[in-house]
């Protein structure tokens, strides 16, 4: 299986997500680079998912993590992350966006529950408005401690490359 049918595009999302409002389902949206999948990845989309009953998940273009974390990232490229993340149980649906943001995205989704990781917490999360604006709302999730894909990435350069 390679879950290609749950890796979608913007005017295929604005289709799902407007059938599953008419069907009152709970929709819930994140977002992020997810480029090392690991636990601490995991555990958030897990309990992301226990708050909703449909998950979509905004992944960041190769382009756009560019933007964001620098030339040397992502380590693996966009499909490769989608196809990872779509495979997962608690993922229904991704869906990759090249702007630095997920805000054309959650205008699309217009999601009932905005799912963000503790951290943005007091940084103002992208979107926060319009999902409010509506009678949505912002949930925020801890994060498992000592996880982090940079942090795997300098593991990796300590283990192999300062020998």
């Amino acid at each position: 299986m390679d879950y290609s049918d749950r890796i979608v595009d913007f005017d295929t999302i604005a289709r799902i997500s407007n059938k599953l409002r008419q069907d009152g389902r709970v929709i819930g949206f994140t977002n992020g680079c997810f480029d090392i999948l690991h636990a601490g990845h995991v555990s958030y989309l897990n309990r992301a998912k226990g708050l909703v009953d449909v998950l979509i998940v905004g992944l960041n273009s190769d382009a756009s993590v560019r933007r964001i974390k620098g030339n040397k990232r992502p380590i693996n490229p966009q499909y490769d992350r989608a196809v990872v993340l779509a495979s997962l149980r608690s993922v229904d649906f991704v869906v990759v966006f090249d702007e630095d943001t997920p805000l054309e995205l959650i205008k699309i989704i217009r999601p009932d529950i905005l799912i963000k990781g503790a951290d943005w917490k007091d940084k103002g999360v992208v979107g926060a408005d319009v999902v409010k604006s509506y009678g949505g709302r912002v949930e925020f999730i801890e994060f498992l401690d000592g996880r982090s894909t940079t942090g795997t990435i300098e593991r990796i350069i300590d283990a192999y490359c300062n020998r």
